[in-house]
């Protein structure tokens, strides 16, 4: 029976994450700005309109990144969008 290589050694690897992490520990994946709302369905709406009038998807990527009901009619959900259109 044929034997299956190792695979490659990760502790290089391991090293370039820890020193990217290191040099940027503000900033979580160094790429999109975001935020969080909780406002109930109708103003909702108008948030998430605001930031689509104000970054527009085609420039900014901006997107409803994830949302969720609450009690009644409330409704949490984060914006994410680039910090520029360059």
């Amino acid at each position: 029976m044929a034997k299956i290589p190792a695979g490659p050694p990760l502790e290089g690897l391991r090293r370039q994450i820890a020193r990217h992490r290191s040099g940027n520990p503000q900033r979580s994946d160094g790429l999109f700005v975001r935020e969080t709302f909780r406002l109930d369905r109708m103003h909702a709406r108008q948030k998430a309109q605001e930031w689509f009038d104000k970054w527009p998807k085609a420039a900014y990527w901006t997107e409803v990144e994830s949302w969720r009901q609450l009690e009644g009619d409330e409704i949490e959900f984060t914006m994410r969008r680039l910090p520029s259109a360059d």
